[in-house]
């Protein structure tokens, strides 16, 4: 690697950096849902019981994991090493969150997928990517 390329990020970068915003701006947009009945009740049974049981600690938990994802993902297309640290935060929030969640309602195999997995597969795969990051310069 030459030192014209130190620092220099390609277009995957920024279509990385966009679509986990992205997924994260999902993220919060649920949490806000959620804390309006209205709009619990038009969720399938086994969320809305989770929704509907989630004690302060989890639901605080869930704004760290949603909060902190979005925030470490517009540091990280600020270029900011920060990002990596409000992604750790972010992952504990969802593991967090998660603890409750896994032993309410009754999910099915794909719900457990779809809710649970990918929240923390994407919490960490956030981690590394800013940690990879950082090591290539792309982020000081």
């Amino acid at each position: 690697m030459n030192d014209k390329n130190v620092g220099t990020v390609g277009r995957s970068f920024w279509i990385i950096g966009v679509v986990a915003l992205i997924w994260n701006i999902l993220g919060v947009l649920n949490f806000f849902m959620q804390m309006f009945t209205e709009d619990v009740s038009a969720f399938p049974e086994w969320w809305r019981a989770v929704v509907e049981s989630r004690p302060m600690w989890a639901t605080v938990a869930m704004a760290i994991a949603v909060f902190g994802g979005a925030l470490g993902c517009i540091l990280l297309l600020l270029r900011k090493s920060a990002a990596f640290y409000l992604f750790v935060v972010s992952l504990l929030g969802t593991i967090v969150t998660m603890t409750h969640a896994i032993g309410v309602g009754d999910p099915g195999p794909r719900q457990i997928i779809e809710a649970f997995v990918m929240s923390i597969v994407v919490a960490a795969l956030l981690i590394w990517y800013s940690k990879r990051a950082e090591g290539k310069g792309w982020i000081r």
